[in-house]
């Protein structure tokens, strides 16, 4: 018999409060998620590379604990981000797995 992993969601959140709820596979970053399932507000101009900040997002803060703490490269890019607050991360950065099953993103009004 085969057996199927349950897939972690992801909630987006657009800056008005709209909620798409998605599955997610483990091992792909957040950014990824979003592009695949037409999430509208991560532009993700240079395609996960953290080379541009246009995949910024605000993650829940009961998550913020259980990610990998930003990078040098991340925080550098994270500055030219609009609207940064202490819950902002670049979705490319977020890997997603089964202990972020429920994880809640916010996308910011924008990404210039």
């Amino acid at each position: 018999m085969e057996k199927f992993l349950a897939m972690p969601k992801v909630i987006f959140l657009d800056h008005e409060g709209t909620e798409r709820p998605v599955e997610a596979e483990s091992g792909h970053s957040v950014m990824e998620t979003a592009i695949r399932n037409d999430i509208p507000g991560i532009v993700a101009e240079c395609g996960g590379a953290c080379a541009c900040a246009t995949c910024h997002v605000y993650v829940d803060e009961k998550f913020l604990p259980r990610l990998d703490p930003p990078s040098d490269s991340e925080l550098a890019m994270l500055e030219f981000a609009e609207g940064t607050t202490p819950a902002s991360r670049l979705s490319c950065q977020i890997e997603v797995s089964e202990d972020l099953d429920g994880l809640k993103i916010t996308t910011p009004e924008t990404q210039y």
